[in-house]
């Protein structure tokens, strides 16, 4: 199974990438790691999309990406994840019961445009 061309830049290209679909999600709106990794041709590659997250500057709003199953990813800082909840929170996004965001509700998918409405 090969990566097309667009996966074998460089860990930096990689990352700049990541980072320029993340600054295009509206407030309010999230992506999923691997759904960024799909939309840069790279099936699979959600881990470093995390792995690029990890190093986002600060212009990057890391917190409108979330798993798969449409939560905030556990990592050992506790404290990110409740800031990270907080960011969504004051951009209008709703968590349930079970700290899940409805992906049906939030989810933005880049061929939408810039639009930040919710469906």
């Amino acid at each position: 199974m090969g990566y097309s061309i667009a996966c074998q830049a460089s860990g930096e290209e990689f990352c700049q990438r990541v980072w320029a679909v993340v600054r295009r999600i509206p407030a309010g709106r999230v992506m999923t790691y691997g759904q960024i990794a799909d939309h840069l041709g790279c099936p699979g590659r959600a881990r470093a999309v995390g792995h690029a997250m990890r190093f986002s500057p600060p212009t990057v709003p890391w917190h409108r990406v979330v798993s798969s199953r449409g939560m905030i990813s556990e990592r050992p800082d506790r404290e990110s994840m409740a800031e990270q909840r907080r960011r969504l929170e004051a951009e209008g996004v709703r968590f349930d019961e079970a700290g899940r965001i409805d992906l049906r509700l939030y989810l933005w998918d880049p061929s939408e445009g810039e639009s930040g409405t919710p469906a």
